[in-house]
């Protein structure tokens, strides 16, 4: 069959033609893919940010409720948190008081669920009763004694440290025994680290509590 000019020129211009409308049909289907890819991105991310909101509302209310039902004192730090409990000893004694078990059992609660993987130091203390150095092992084995609750409340003991620190950084100075304010002197101090960590942080002051 001999060829014409003008047949192959046609066929020429209907594959050029297809090619064209295949082009923009992968083009059109990717548009779509990318947009589509689009949207469920931003869905998530603002399931994700709703969550985040959910999770730092309700740590305010869980701080709040610490404050109000135990008169706690926390601050936040530059890398954590600081909760000031009114956790005490009796004189000379090392054993968590029952009166003190509802707020360690709170404090775990909040700690497991809005401060998981954060490292947490016990800090114990003493009155200035007996020599610096006794009321130092003292207030480790107060400290130490706290946090075999918490380990026994479900809390992971590797993550948890602790430290006495004595007669030192007293709140009434120079109380002791039965004297008013001793057992204040006679406490633990937790502080959560929350750097490098998942920790739910909340986003207000925390000068109210």
């Amino acid at each position: 069959m001999p060829f014409n000019i003008r047949t192959i020129g046609v066929g020429l211009m209907t594959a050029t033609l297809l090619s064209g409308c295949a082009t923009k049909g992968a083009l059109r289907r990717g548009l779509d893919a990318q947009t589509q890819a689009l949207a469920q991105e931003r869905s998530e991310r603002i399931a994700g940010d709703e969550a985040v909101r959910g999770e730092v509302a309700g740590l305010r209310t869980e701080l709040q409720g610490m404050r109000t039902e135990f008169g706690a004192k926390i601050t936040a730090l530059e890398e954590g948190m600081r909760f000031a409990l009114p956790v005490n000893f009796a004189f000379d004694d090392s054993n968590v008081r029952p009166e003190d078990q509802a707020a360690l059992d709170r404090f775990a609660d909040v700690a497991s669920k809005y401060y998981g993987g954060s490292e947490i130091t016990v800090a114990g203390f003493a009155d200035p009763s007996g020599s610096a150095r006794y009321n130092k092992q003292l207030s480790e084995r107060r400290a130490e004694s706290v946090r075999d609750y918490l380990v026994a409340k479900g809390m992971d003991g590797s993550l948890i440290r602790t430290v006495g620190y004595g007669e030192s950084r007293q709140v009434v100075e120079g109380a002791v025994r039965d004297e008013p304010g001793a057992e204040k002197n006679r406490r633990v101090v937790f502080i959560v680290e929350t750097k490098n960590t998942t920790a739910v942080q909340p986003t207000v002051s925390m000068a109210q509590f």
